[in-house]
């Protein structure tokens, strides 16, 4: 299985095959503000499942810690993917993979949250111990 997808303005696109190792929401403060959302739904893949097909030279980097390399589009601005690398993983934003059927499995940094979802999925404090978190869980 296979889903594409964009920046704002298209002059960015990349594929995703096969299917994504988690999905969920993040509440941290970093991608609220870098989303402009109170929560962040993220998708995530092992690097060789993410394949960037179109526009290369117009992917930014914003690197505000080790663990984040934020990449958007210089030409719009619109986000695309974070690369982890000390997970080893790449969130590309469910919202740039229109196609995709999100299945949120999930809430990390909840203890960071703005916004109370009460969905009945697990809530970490911060991260899976498998992250490097605590994996401690919080009351929803």
């Amino acid at each position: 299985m296979a889903h594409s997808g964009s920046c704002f303005c298209g002059a960015v696109t990349l594929e995703v095959s096969g299917e994504p190792e988690a999905m969920g929401y993040c509440h941290c403060r970093s991608c609220r503000s870098w989303s402009g959302g109170p929560v962040n739904a993220f998708s995530l893949w092992k690097p060789e499942a993410v394949r960037v097909t179109k526009g290369a030279d117009n992917i930014a980097t914003f690197e505000k810690t080790p663990l984040s390399q934020r990449k958007y589009c210089s030409k719009c601005g619109g986000h695309l993917m974070t690369n982890h690398p000390p997970l080893g993983m790449i969130d590309v934003f469910a919202a740039t993979l229109p196609t995709l059927a999100f299945k949120p499995g999930v809430h990390v940094n909840y203890a960071e949250t703005v916004l109370q979802m009460k969905d009945g999925l697990p809530k970490l404090r911060d991260f899976p111990k498998e992250f490097g978190g605590s994996g401690e869980s919080v009351a929803e």
